[in-house]
């Protein structure tokens, strides 16, 4: 994983990853209380493939409206 975000409460995370081919994607999770804290995928975003961390980080800021603030190109 390149790096991960998470909302103050930590409810929701958006992890950035890089696949074995070079490519780079994000995934956003969400983690309920009744399901034991367990981390849930949301949107099954993980299929997107860009080119970069900085792309990757861009396309989760305009697909997950919470993480556009705290995601930016230097974590």
């Amino acid at each position: 994983m390149l790096a991960s975000y998470q909302t103050a409460d930590a409810v929701r995370r958006v992890d950035v990853f890089r696949r074995p081919d070079g490519t780079s994607g994000f995934e956003e999770y969400r983690r309920d209380p009744e399901d034991m804290a367990t981390w849930t995928s949301v949107h099954r975003l993980s299929g997107a493939r860009d080119a970069s961390r900085a792309v990757a980080a861009d396309d989760a800021r305009h697909a997950v409206p919470w993480a556009a603030a705290p995601i930016d190109d230097h974590g």
